[in-house]
């Protein structure tokens, strides 16, 4: 069934009214609201509400809707934020009236993207980074181990992970310096302290928890679903040199923690939900039986990565897609949860690096330059073999079936010339 909206939806538009996403934005006059977006608007949901269009549905949505961040909105329950944002599709369909004719209220809910700020959406308690790309993970592998036996043991039994930092993820767009640290040159006998030579960014996808569990109870992985409110797109910044020589035997540290960057429109499990396909990989051997997902299915979105330097110049350096993840997010957080580890509204949980099989679609730099052994061309001649200072990495994603087009707006952050230190 096609939808038409009465607001003008640019084509190829990621906010189309299949979409209906969610955020918090602020502007001259308004200092947090929740909203969602269509075409190049913000719609004010606080608004909305006081208006009424919400009041059969939950006559209290205007409380959450005044908050700094999603969560409590979140907490309402999935059947009543799917009502929400079916009532908001709803009102902004050709044949709807009901907000449309409303001419006196369009100036307070309807408010052009470029004169608002878009903010963090959530606040994010707890954040895990996954490792569930088995492309990713195979190259990683070939680089630093043996290339006949890339995948650890462990691999194909649990979707590895390790918890991040949630203090240092910043909403698109953002800035960040280049983290100082400890590394250890190849030829040196010792380590030295300094920025970052090697650092690289990390094309991945992230899920938002929205139903807490108690310490003991497990997310049954065929029930998991209901546990995911949203997606958004997701950059797990890294410093490959700090990296190496830090993360035996406990894994990474700081060389993730200092800065990880979201996409800041939660696009919902249901406006996903047109873009299941059959799984990519066959799972072999089959996992554990708390890990074995009835009905598991692929996530196809497009995933794009761009940099853009100094100069304005931006250059496509990466096409992958969210299928070629072998380990779903239900798997994920059925893991997660299995040894009765507690989950709460708001938490991050990414996917890990997403690359496919061909070179161009490899999702960090580490490979698309293997190692830095092959330096990749932008389109103003420069060559790149890890991001520099100033350059910009913007990642994209939509998924497309048809008429139907969801996507996640842009994830994008610009490195800053480390700081300088001085010890006294």
């Amino acid at each position: 069934m096609n939808l038409e909206s009465w607001i003008d939806i640019p084509a190829h538009s990621d906010f189309s009214i299949y979409n209906i996403p969610f955020g918090i934005y602020s502007d001259v006059d308004i200092t947090y609201r929740a909203c969602t977006r269509i075409g190049d608007y913000v719609i004010d949901l606080y608004e909305l509400s006081n208006a009424g269009f919400f009041d059969d549905i939950d006559k209290h949505l205007a409380s959450a809707f005044e908050n700094k961040y999603l969560n409590d909105f979140i907490s309402k329950g999935k059947h009543i934020t799917s009502l929400v944002r079916k009532r908001i599709q709803e009102l902004l369909l050709k044949e709807n009236n009901s907000l449309q004719s409303q001419k006196h209220l369009h100036s307070k809910v309807l408010k052009p993207i470029h004169e608002v700020k878009i903010l963090l959406p959530l606040q994010i308690g707890d954040y895990t980074d996954f490792y569930s790309s088995e492309y990713h993970a195979t190259n990683v592998g070939k680089m630093f181990r043996d290339p006949n036996n890339a995948l650890l043991p462990n691999w194909k039994h649990l979707p590895v992970g390790y918890h991040g930092r949630s203090s240092s993820i910043f909403v698109s767009p953002h800035s960040f310096y280049r983290p100082n640290g400890q590394t250890k040159p190849a030829d040196a006998d010792k380590p030295v302290f300094g920025p970052t030579k090697l650092l690289d960014f990390e094309l991945e996808t992230a899920f938002v928890v929205g139903k807490s569990t108690e310490q003991g109870q497990i997310i049954p992985v065929n029930q998991a679903k209901d546990y995911i409110f949203g997606m958004v797109l997701f950059n797990d910044w890294s410093a490959r040199d700090i990296q190496t020589w830090e993360y035996q035997p406990l894994g990474p540290f700081l060389a993730k923690n200092f800065a990880s960057t979201i996409s800041p429109w939660i696009v919902t499990l249901e406006a996903l939900e047109p873009f299941f396909i059959e799984p990519h990989f066959e799972q072999i051997p089959s996992p554990l039986p708390y890990l074995q997902q009835k009905n598991r299915k692929s996530l196809d979105i497009n995933l794009e990565v761009f940099i853009r330097t100094q100069n304005g110049t931006e250059t496509l350096i990466c096409q992958s897609n969210n299928k070629y993840l072998y380990w779903t997010m239900e798997q994920q957080l059925a893991h997660h949860t299995i040894n009765g580890c507690p989950v709460n509204i708001g938490d991050l949980m990414a996917s890990g690096t997403i690359s496919g099989p061909e070179p161009h679609q490899y999702g960090s730099m580490l490979e698309l330059t293997w190692k830095g052994t092959q330096p990749i061309k932008l389109s103003n001649g420069e060559e790149r073999k890890f991001i520099q200072d100033g350059d910009t990495v913007i990642i994209k994603g939509y998924a497309q079936k048809g008429p139907i087009r969801v996507g996640f707006g842009e994830c994008m952050a610009t490195v800053l010339p480390a700081k300088t230190l001085h010890f006294n």
